[in-house]
């Protein structure tokens, strides 16, 4: 199933059912008063929080989505039912859009239910207009509509981490280690074409489309990397051996894209540069020469950041990482 963050529908709330004119027939009564019965109101439309980044993909096919109508009042003074609430279920980090009206709301933890549209009122039957000049009232009403709208729901990923990078750092790679993601890997930069979501340890990983210089402008895939890093946890950034005497220059070039993201939209103390950052020099078995590995690791290390170095191809350096890191996790 593709791996969906936005979508379109729309929604409406349940119409109020009507009310009813009716009157009691009972033995030795001939003439017996007004017996309609109110009408039920609407359902109410929600959107709830899951722990399901998936969920988006089984609204692909079926974008409309309406709650259910009250029911009619009934013979004998009945009252009709309500219409049973309609609950969308969207992933945690969504934000629903009324596209008419523009207003937002934010699903930022699991459970979290929000009411975007309200159900139509019932309508009255006619023993709710029987007055001491009204007797026998011959008058209904109708139910009024539910509420309706458009929406835009985008999901801005809430990962625990985050693995960013230049294209080629090796962030798939990884991602499938430590998880079993099983994500496309190939030697050519933008395999990753969308986030790629691993489960670890019940902490979500996102494999985010990696970096270019002038990404916080559009180029490449910058902003919709930088979008769904925003509500990341932690940034595990990783940097390649593979050219070794510009690593510090790679990884400020990265640095200086997510400050400049920052400042675009005013984010403050809120700003990716601002996040807790785990620095992982990969791809350590193309350096045959252990003192140029020693040098890069230090110079990493004068950044006052965790720093550890893995090759996918030796058991003992990942299965290391993986422990540190759900130590960093549990603690964070």
């Amino acid at each position: 199933m593709a791996f969906i963050d936005e979508i379109n529908i729309y929604a409406e709330a349940g119409r109020g059912g009507d009310g009813v004119v009716r009157w009691r027939q009972e033995k030795f009564i001939p003439k017996g008063g007004p017996a309609g019965g109110d009408a039920g109101r609407g359902g109410d439309f929600y959107v709830q929080a899951v722990r399901d980044i998936n969920i988006l993909s089984k609204y692909k096919a079926k974008k409309k989505f309406i709650a259910e109508r009250g029911e009619d009042g009934g013979n004998k003074s009945f009252q009709g039912k309500g219409g049973e609430d309609f609950v969308l279920d969207l992933p945690i980090g969504s934000v629903i859009t009324n596209t008419e009206s523009g207003e937002k709301f934010f699903l930022l933890e699991e459970g979290q239910k929000i009411m975007l549209l309200k159900g139509g009122y019932g309508g009255f039957g006619n023993e709710h207009f029987k007055g001491s000049t009204n007797t026998t009232p011959k008058e209904s009403n109708p139910g009024g509509e539910g509420e309706r709208g458009n929406f835009h729901i985008e999901l801005e990923l809430f990962a625990d981490l985050g693995l960013i990078g230049l294209p080629n750092a090796g962030k798939s790679s990884l991602l499938n280690f430590l998880t079993n993601a099983k994500v496309k890997v190939a030697d050519y930069a933008f395999t990753t074409l969308d986030p790629n979501l691993g489960d670890f340890y019940k902490y979500i990983i996102a494999d985010i489309p990696g970096l270019i210089e002038g990404a916080s402008e559009g180029k490449g895939l910058g902003i919709k990397f930088l979008h769904h890093v925003k509500r990341t946890k932690i940034l595990v950034h990783l940097v390649s051996f593979e050219n070794a005497e510009n690593m510090m220059k790679k990884y400020k070039e990265i640095r200086k894209e997510l400050e400049k993201y920052d400042k675009k939209l005013g984010l403050g103390t809120d700003g990716l540069s601002l996040k807790e950052e785990i620095i992982v020099l990969t791809k350590v078995d193309v350096i045959e020469d252990k003192k140029i590995i020693t040098k890069q690791i230090k110079v990493f290390e004068k950044l006052g950041k965790k720093v550890f170095t893995i090759s996918l191809f030796d058991d003992i350096s990942v299965k290391n990482f993986k422990d540190e890191l759900i130590k960093i996790l549990k603690k964070s």
